[in-house]
């Protein structure tokens, strides 16, 4: 490769790690910074995810745009899943009925439409940052580096949720519950390619939250550790799918005739 060529690649591919450290670090900078304000200026808890992901939103909108990388970082039509493909996405739907069970609280339909934008917008901006732009500069490294260093950030990131006055357990609980979670869709989007379904399952799954009943919080640990269980176990399931079907493609590879 000449001097010039290396030139025209993009940071990312020059220096993918610097990347996304570059990348998280901004990320947590503007979370804590308008954390800072809303302290301030005592406003409401969601203030500090909208006053930072609003604007991180529109940079995001704009730079895959103008860029032309939408369908680069998976926004691709559903029918380029395949039909096969379809049954990994169902535990998705088992965790979400899991959560609708803890009920949900009174419902007004400001409150509806409030959350229904604030959580679209955290889906649309942590789906296109860790499965989207963070994965798919690692992927170029490795598939494993891909999935655990993006599930292991998007992780991280929850960490926010202690300034929220829970305790070490609860945390604690929250941090392996989005380590888990971002294992599973970073294995999706490893093994589909498609990072449509996995913005609507966040969605969806935080849209119930928010919505869903607080006096009730305290007695939903049985339901935590049946969600938790699912997705180790689907965490299995879609990396034994991943190694199947790639030793099946090596397998066919090797066993084609030589031409001559």
């Amino acid at each position: 490769m000449t001097h010039a060529q290396i030139r025209k690649e993009s940071f990312s591919k020059r220096r993918p790690i610097l990347a996304v450290v570059i990348i998280e670090l901004l990320l947590l900078f503007a979370v804590f910074a308008a954390g800072a304000v809303a302290t301030i200026k005592q406003l409401d808890y969601t203030s500090p995810v909208l006053l930072s992901f609003i604007p991180i939103a529109i940079v995001l909108i704009t730079y895959l745009t103008l860029r032309r990388k939408w369908g680069e970082i998976g926004f691709r039509s559903l029918r380029t899943i395949p039909a096969q493909h379809t049954k990994y996405y169902i535990p998705l739907l088992l965790v979400l009925g899991t959560i609708a069970l803890k009920g949900f609280g009174e419902l007004t339909l400001s409150k509806v439409i409030f959350f229904i934008f604030f959580t679209l917008l955290v889906a649309f901006v942590e789906e296109t940052i860790y499965r989207g732009l963070v994965f798919n500069i690692l992927l170029r490294k490795s598939a494993v580096a891909a999935v655990l260093t993006s599930s292991i950030l998007f992780s991280i990131t929850h960490i926010m949720n202690a300034l929220s006055g829970q305790d070490i357990a609860d945390i604690a609980l929250q941090l392996v519950y989005a380590l888990l979670i971002g294992a599973v869709l970073a294995l999706l989007m490893l093994k589909n390619g498609n990072i449509v379904p996995l913005v609507l399952f966040h969605f969806v799954h935080n849209l119930i939250q928010f919505l869903g009943d607080d006096l009730q919080d305290t007695g939903t640990l049985p339901y935590d550790i049946f969600i938790l269980v699912v997705l180790v176990g689907y965490c299995i399931w879609l990396t034994y799918s991943l190694r199947t079907h790639r030793h099946n493609m090596e397998s066919s590879h090797t066993s084609k005739p030589v031409s001559r």
